[in-house]
């Protein structure tokens, strides 16, 4: 009987030790900026939505709705340009990283850090 436990012990442990070498080589970097992206993306839409002034908001006028749709259109642009080029980096770093492309990997990381700002 000890001999069994023993035996279902080994195996145990055999199979645990198996699972960390299916990691690729920047898995944990990929968790570091993914963290990072997430907080920085947050943080981003608690801040809300901001635009540069336009020269005309710089005259004292009003804006008019025209105007205002138009800074949200190009705000509306600029966050899910950035949201998307992040998820499609992280996504290449993902399959790099599976495929144990060390070098592609870091690249696409190197973006997704370049869009938030290290």
């Amino acid at each position: 009987m000890t001999t069994w436990r023993i035996l279902a012990l080994s195996a145990g442990t055999f199979i645990t030790s198996t699972i960390a070498s299916h990691a690729g080589p920047c898995s944990q970097e990929i968790d570091s900026i993914q963290a990072r992206a997430d907080a920085r993306l947050a943080a981003n839409a608690a801040a809300g939505p901001s635009v540069p002034e336009s020269p005309g908001a710089k005259l004292h006028r009003q804006p008019t709705p025209g105007s205002i749709a138009a800074a949200q259109d190009q705000l509306d642009e600029v966050s899910a340009g950035a949201s998307q080029m992040i998820r499609a980096a992280m996504a290449r770093a993902r399959l790099a990283d599976e495929a144990g492309d060390l070098a592609a990997c870091r690249q696409a990381l190197a973006e997704v850090e370049a869009a938030i700002g290290r």
